[in-house]
Order: structure tokens, then C-alpha cells, then sequence
């Protein structure tokens, strides 16, 4: 068996013991490439991405080919154009492994190696080693999580602690590794850590933790916190109750009410009420509180376990796509799809079925996977529509109209923004209205319609507010700052974008593509009146935000902005992430 080890200083382990690797640092840049890239490249690219400083670039392809196939112990592999990088089952890729080998997860990928005149791939390569990191790290919290939620607190404890190692200003790592020290009995250790967050966060961030970290540490996997209160009918009783009341607004009450039939289900050791109440629980924290998100995902991962003893298919469909959600929302791109293809494996009705296409969707567009996108949200709406689940097809077309804006396609857009609003008014679902709203006065905006434009998106800020919806309030106010730029009021759509970029950043459990879309508003503001001082920094983050998540568009846009702040090869690069993205606005901007 050879194992080849990318993250690290790399190398090559056969049976488990080191053996040589091939000859030469573009040996191993080839090999990373080859086996992390989007799809199989052409040799033609290849040698331009590598060996373009050689006399003869295919001719030192070749070469590196054999070579790569001599160490690999590979005749017959890596061969045809393009080049296949499959390279058989008896072999493994360390990045490619579970979280259960988080050990072999220490270092960056190709720690070290640095390539000389090949910048295209030091580009390349700096985007993939954060995303690798990510990866890393969501694998090891759905480790913790599951050995949480299953009574192995103590087992979840390591695995938490290297994904706070990873991204130490991500607070739902710590979270996560604080509930897991309070659930092993260790308060001591769960009270550390809170002020050990507190601290790094007031040093580097300049905030506050936010109040669910520090009610973490008192935290257990199913503690509720509240007392019994009278039978299965009670318990039954208090999910509607809870439900309704969170519908009205009263988040407080109902989460209360929902912690209470929890609590009385247990007592009554009825495990299909238990499970039924712990999917309310867990998608009520995760929709109707802010800040929640961590919690909510124990709750969850708790209902699929009680869920799945009880046989509750539907409870178990709802919490997979609840915590797909979760995943799409943080930018954990590969956990995401993990849950929302086992719920969609399960789904039976047009109702469960639409609900899971369209969270799907959502993490395809995210991704710029706009094909894929519009399939999964087309065929949401149309299963919504058959049931009249008229809530799902307004959520799935906003989104259907948010693909189309990023591609330039104005009159689909309107289409479909403007009957995600109409649904919207006739299910007067409040909460949900700033999105399309916004949505439609950006469209209007580019439409050169400035005062219905002004108009929908001061409804819509003031309506965000009202609910106090992070991203909801990021995303009316990045518009208002196009608005004022478009004005030529540059000090107020600096203000506004400032204020975008705080109000979509202001929870832990903040929706990362919404907050990559607003740096990337601002970026573009700063660079358009040459304020290259504001630009930089708001590009640094964006670099590390869209890499991390996997927002593969961001990534191509962080590259332009790079070019247009005088980086001679950036431009290449943007045209090297954005080969297979389909979206015709993107490429005229490249190409202009």
C-alpha cells in the first residue's frame, strides 16, 4: 500500500515506512496539482503552469511525468492528455482521509516547497492551502461533534482542540471544545478555555465572545436546563406551543417551551416525542436565535441518533438538512454536501425533497457551481410548487435570482426575484423579506431605475434591523453603499459598506458568502477611487475567507483585485481559477 503525504513536508510511505520520492520540487508541485485540481488538466497547461522557463516546457513535462511514475511505482499511470490523475486502489492521499487520521493532518500542504518563476502555481498553491485547512478542520469538528452527541465527550476533546489549533478566531471551535471539556467533567478546563477566547479575541479582534460560548461551559450533550412539566401530551403540546411562538416572534418563549418538551420526554423515555422535540430544538437555534448555530448542531446531532432508534425517517431527513445548512452557512463546503446527500438519499415527498434541493443549491451557487446550482433550485421550486410549500419556493427562486444577478443575467433575475417577493407578500413572511428585497433593488440599480432602487433598499435595511438578521442587515446595506457610490457620494458609501461589513460579521454563526460578497463591494469602492490603503486589507481578508470556504468566484475576483493593485501575475492567475466556472459576467471582467 503507498500512502502519499501532501500536508507536511512531503513524502511518500509504502506499507508504512518511508520510501524516496521522486527527484525535484515541480515533481511534487505536479503531483499536488494533479490530484487537487477541479478536473484532469491539459499537458499544454501544465507546462505553462510549470515549466515555462524551460527550453523545451512539454519536453520537461515529460520528464517529470516518468519521473512521478518511477517514485510512484506507477508504470502505466498519470498518462493521456489531458492527464488522468487516478492512480489505482492501492493507493492513498493523505488529504483525501478522514478525520479519524487527524494526526496526519499537522502542517500546511507541501509545507516548505517552494517553486521558482511559476507564479500562476504559487497562486494555486496558496488558495489550496488554506482550503486543504479547512477541510482539515471541518472533518475534525464533525469528529467531536459525533463523539459529543454519542457520550465519548472525553474521545471529542483532541479532535476540537486541533480545529481550534487550526482556525484559533473561529469561535464555534472553541465552543465546540469547551462543551466537549464541560461534558467529560472537566469545568475547570471548559472555564479556561472560555477566558483563554475571550482574551485572544479583545487582542486580535477588538470583540467580545458572544454569550452562548460562555453558556457553553455549563452546557452537557441534552441538558435543557429547565424542569419537567406533566406527560407525553404536555411535551406534545409545548412543540406546537414552542413552534407557534417562535413563529410570532417570541424566540425566547418558544425555545423555552421546546426545552421543556425535550425534558418531558426524556422523563417519559418516549423516544419518537424526544426525537421530534429535539429537531424543533435544534432547528430553532439554528434559524430563530442567533449565535446558536453550535449549539443547535449538538441538539441535531443528538435527534439523529434518537431519531434513527425511534425509526423517525422525517426526523431524521429534517436534521441532516438542518445541519447541511449549518455547513453551507459556515462555508464548510464538503461537510455540507455529506449531510445533504444523506438526506436527500432518504427524502421521500415533493415537501422533504424540495427542502434538501434547495439548501443543495444553495451550496453549489455558493461554490459557482452554477449548473449544478440551478438543476438542484429549479427542481426545488417545482417540488414546492406540487406540495404549495409557497415558503420554499420564494426561499429557492431568491436564490435562482441571486445566480443569475452574479452571472449578468438581468431579465431571469427579475423573474424570479420579483415572484419570490410576490409569494413572500402572500405568506407575509416578514423575516424572510429584506433578502428579496435587496436582490430586486440591486437589479433595479443596475437597471439605472436609482429611485426604486433607493426605495427597496432603505425598506429593506429598515426591515433588517427590525429583526436584527445579520446577514439580512450586510447584505441591504452593501447595496446602499453601490447606491451612494453610484451617486459619486464616496464618504457615505464608505460608511455604509463599513457598516455592511460589521453588521454580517457580528455572530459567530455569520453566513460566510454574504460576508466575502460585502469585502468584495468594498474592495471594489476602494480600489474605484484609488484608495489602495483601504483596499489592501480588506483583500487580505477576502483572500482568506473565500480560499477557506471554498468560494471559488470570490477567489477569482480577490485574484483581480490583486492585478488591479499592480500584482503582474495575477490576472493569469484569475484566468487559472476561473477556467471551469460558467459565468459570462465573470470572464468579461477578466478579460477587460
Amino acid at each position: 500500500m503507498l500512502t502519499i503525504r501532501l500536508l507536511g513536508v512531503p513524502r511518500l510511505e509504502r506499507d508504512g515506512r518511508p520510501v524516496a520520492g521522486p527527484r525535484g520540487r515541480k515533481a511534487w508541485a505536479l503531483l499536488a496539482y494533479l490530484l487537487l485540481a477541479g478536473r484532469p488538466p491539459g499537458r499544454a497547461r501544465l507546462a505553462e503552469l510549470l515549466f515555462c522557463e524551460a527550453a523545451d516546457p512539454l519536453g520537461a513535462l515529460r520528464w517529470t511525468l516518468a519521473e512521478l511514475r518511477r517514485a510512484l511505482g506507477l508504470p502505466g499511470m498519470l498518462g493521456g492528455d489531458p492527464v488522468d490523475p487516478a492512480l489505482g486502489a492501492d493507493v492513498t492521499v493523505d488529504v483525501y482521509l478522514g478525520a479519524v487520521d487527524y494526526p496526519c493532518m499537522d502542517g500546511e500542504l507541501l509545507e516548505g516547497l517552494v517553486v521558482e518563476s511559476c507564479p500562476e502555481f504559487d497562486a494555486w498553491l496558496a488558495v489550496e492551502r488554506r482550503r486543504v485547512a479547512a477541510v482539515a478542520e471541518a472533518r475534525l469538528r464533525q469528529v467531536a461533534l459525533a463523539l459529543l452527541t454519542s457520550g465519548r465527550a472525553g474521545a471529542a476533546v483532541p479532535y476540537a482542540t486541533r480545529a481550534v489549533a487550526l482556525a484559533p478566531l473561529e469561535q464555534g471551535n472553541h465552543e465546540l471544545l469547551v462543551r466537549s471539556l464541560a461534558a467529560a467533567g472537566d469545568r475547570r478546563a471548559a472555564a479556561a478555555q472560555v477566558e483563554a477566547c475571550a482574551d485572544l479575541f479583545r487582542r486580535e479582534l477588538g470583540v467580545e465572545v458572544s454569550a452562548a460560548l460562555r453558556d457553553a461551559a455549563d452546557a452537557r450533550p441534552g441538558a435543557v436546563g429547565v424542569p419537567a412539566i406533566g406527560g407525553r401530551a404536555a411535551a406534545a403540546s409545548q412543540i406546537e406551543a414552542g413552534r407557534a411562538a417562535i413563529a410570532a416572534g417570541a424566540v425566547d418563549a418558544g425555545l423555552q417551551c421546546l426545552r421543556r418538551a425535550v425534558a418531558e420526554a426524556e422523563r417519559c423515555a418516549d423516544t419518537a416525542l424526544r426525537a421530534r422535540a429535539l429537531v424543533a430544538l435544534g432547528g430553532a437555534l439554528v434559524h430563530a436565535v442567533r449565535g446558536r448555530d453550535e449549539e443547535g448542531a449538538v441538539v441535531l446531532h443528538e435527534a439523529i441518533q434518537v431519531a434513527t432508534g425511534a425509526g423517525d425517517r422525517v426526523g431524521v431527513v429534517t436534521a441532516y438538512r438542518e445541519l447541511g445548512f449549518v455547513e453551507v452557512q459556515a462555508g464548510r463546503r464538503g461537510t455540507a454536501d455529506g449531510w445533504l446527500a444523506k438526506a436527500h438519499h432518504l427524502a421521500e415527498t415533493d415537501g422533504e425533497l424540495a427542502a434538501v434541493l434547495g439548501v443543495r443549491g444553495m451550496n453549489s451557487s455558493d461554490h459557482a457551481d452554477y449548473p449544478t446550482a440551478f438543476g438542484q433550485l429549479h427542481e426545488s421550486v417545482e417540488r414546492a410548487r406540487s406540495c404549495g410549500d409557497d415558503r420554499q419556493q420564494a426561499w429557492s427562486l431568491s436564490l435562482v435570482a441571486r445566480a443569475h444577478l452574479l452571472r449578468g443575467d438581468h431579465s431571469p433575475a427579475i423573474v424570479a426575484v420579483q415572484r419570490s417577493l410576490e409569494l413572500v407578500h402572500e405568506q407575509r413572511w416578514i423575516a424572510f423579506l429584506p433578502w428579496p428585497q435587496a436582490l430586486r433593488a440591486e437589479l433595479d440599480l443596475q437597471a439605472g431605475d436609482v429611485e426604486r432602487a433607493a426605495d427597496g433598499l432603505e425598506q429593506a435595511w429598515a426591515m433588517a434591523v427590525q429583526l436584527g438578521d445579520p446577514c439580512w442587515e450586510g447584505m441591504a446595506a452593501r447595496g446602499l453603499g453601490l447606491l451612494y457610490a453610484g451617486r459619486g457620494d464616496h464618504v457615505a458609501a464608505t460608511g455604509w459598506l463599513t457598516e455592511a461589513a460589521d453588521r454580517c460579521n457580528r455572530t459567530p454563526d455569520r453566513y460566510q458568502w454574504i460576508r466575502a460578497h460585502v469585502l468584495d463591494t468594498a474592495i471594489t469602492a476602494a480600489l474605484d477611487r484609488d484608495d489602495a490603503d483601504r483596499a489592501r486589507p480588506l483583500l487580505a481578508a477576502l483572500q482568506t475567507l473565500s480560499a477557506r470556504c471554498d468560494l471559488r468566484e470570490l477567489v477569482v475576483r480577490a485574484a483581480l483585485h490583486s492585478a488591479r493593485l499592480g500584482d503582474p501575475a495575477a490576472l493569469n492567475s484569475a484566468r487559472l481559477l476561473a477556467a471551469d466556472i460558467d459565468n459570462t459576467e465573470l470572464h468579461r471582467l477578466i478579460n477587460t
